[in-house]
């Protein structure tokens, strides 16, 4: 009796098919460092906008200026490591087919 199965994806697939754009679209990084920088220029912008009875609760300290710098750097760090190391998809003639796909 022949082994017959039913073709997966990675089979059906043209060898030399590039990587799909959309597979390039979704970045963790991308969407963490974005919402970060958001929400530090909103933050930071915020900042000088507070009443000096608001900034006595804190403290004294100017806490929406120093949170929204610290949440600026910190998104503008993870977009510039998206820019410096971009995801590399690895190329089709690598990847072991040998193994079964998990379900």
């Amino acid at each position: 009796m022949a082994d017959h199965h039913e073709p997966t994806s990675d089979e059906m697939r043209p060898k030399d098919a590039p990587a799909s754009a959309a597979s390039k679209l979704f970045d963790i990084r991308f969407m963490i460092g974005g919402l970060f920088t958001v929400y530090g220029v909103l933050l930071f912008i915020y900042s000088f906008f507070m009443s000096p009875a608001e900034i006595e609760k804190a403290a004294g300290i100017n806490i929406n200026l120093w949170m929204g710098i610290g949440m600026l750097v910190l998104g503008l760090l993870f977009l510039l490591w998206v820019r410096v190391d971009p995801l590399k998809h690895p190329d089709p003639s690598e990847i072991d087919t040998t193994r079964p796909m998990a379900h």
